[in-house]
């Protein structure tokens, strides 16, 4: 059986495409690199020379008009994804879109409707849903080893005492830029996959660094599951001086689970790895979880290591799927759960700016 290859067009050439998009799709039987829109190549920058046998085009107006193009992963800042996602979709391609999906929930449903209207597919890269920790809280949960859960923590804290010169630093929250739109995205998606929308909202923002910037650059947000749901705490900060930052602490009425550490792969990847080299994905014993059950009646704890790793190629193989034939339904992060998160965050921020709860 001949097995159709898509033609994969890249806009955008910064750390995204580098390090996440371009790899994936090199590891992704069905995708092959065609193009990549890159305005401005530098001698020390140059896709081109990257990528001898990709097309390379200055304007993503050039790429939309490539009848060849079956598929468009974007890549760049978040203020130019809708505008970028909803050419793509009217020139009749699939789009990958990074996240933040889009600034606003109205825009993503706008895309959405594009979507329908145009039976082009759009998958949002939230990648952080193939976190090999995050699927082994999963299991956690789906096997009932925690109980109910009453209190989730999800953390994403680090020492950066200095604020990035990028779109996280640079773009305001209107544009989807800062900690809100870059970390709290991934917390928020996480948290909505295990437990779906909340029923109410709290959030303080703050600026940790104190650099004067209007901008906050930390936040703890508070998401409530009503009475008998858990009660969820998302957590982003700047200037937490530890030697293991919390990742996870999941606690429930059989029993606790508390992880420390990021995720691997985005390491590895920046290191040059790829999904299906040796050792991709799977982290160091040392950094396991703890799991506390009760045995007896009394707590007993024990070292609970990871699941095998999918990889952030799941989400890949997932959107190749999808377009072969599984529609809209198999998309692996559909822009509807990318609208729904859009929601949350805005109920974050007008949380944070009145002090009072959202409720939905």
């Amino acid at each position: 059986m001949v097995v159709k290859t898509y033609n994969v067009g890249v806009i955008g050439y910064g750390m995204s495409a580098k390090v996440f998009h371009i790899p994936l799709i090199q590891v992704t039987p069905a995708f092959k690199l065609h193009s990549i829109v890159q305005r401005t190549p530098k001698p020390a920058d140059d896709a081109s020379k990257d990528h001898p046998t990709a097309r390379i085009y200055h304007s993503a107006t050039e790429m939309f008009a490539d009848p060849s193009i079956d598929i468009i992963v974007v890549t760049t800042t978040p203020d130019t994804h809708f505008t970028f996602t909803k050419s793509a979709l009217e020139a009749g391609k699939h789009v990958l879109v990074e996240k933040p999906f889009v600034p606003t929930s109205a825009e993503a449903q706008q895309l959405i409707d594009i979507s329908k209207k145009t039976g082009k597919l759009i998958c949002v890269y939230q990648n952080r849903r193939w976190d090999t920790d995050f699927l082994t809280v999963q299991k956690l949960m789906t096997d009932d080893t925690l109980g109910r859960v009453v209190e989730f923590e999800t953390h994403f804290d680090r020492y950066k005492a200095m604020r990035p010169e990028n779109w996280k630093g640079n773009l305001s929250m209107d544009q989807a830029g800062g900690v809100l739109y870059d970390l709290g995205t991934h917390l928020i998606d996480q948290v909505y996959v295990l437990f779906g929308m909340p029923k109410s909202v709290t959030a303080v923002f703050s600026n940790q660094r104190n650099d004067g910037e209007a901008e906050p650059d930390s936040l703890t947000v508070l998401l409530g599951y009503g009475t008998s749901g858990p009660l969820v705490t998302a957590k982003a900060g700047v200037m937490c001086v530890e030697t293991e930052q919390l990742r996870y602490w999941v606690r429930g009425a059989k029993g606790s689970f508390k992880k420390f550490h990021l995720d691997v792969q985005e390491d590895q990847l920046k290191a040059g790895l790829k999904p299906g080299d040796k050792g991709f994905g799977i982290e160091s014993e040392a950094n396991s979880g703890t799991l506390v059950v009760l045995e007896g009646g009394k707590p007993k704890s024990s070292v609970f290591k990871n699941v095998e790793p999918k990889t952030y190629a799941t989400l890949y193989d997932g959107f190749t799927k999808a377009i072969e034939g599984g529609g809209e339904s198999a998309v692996p992060v559909k822009a509807s759960d990318a609208c729904d998160v859009l929601k949350i965050i805005e109920a974050a921020r007008e949380s944070a700016k009145t002090g009072k709860s959202v409720t939905f």
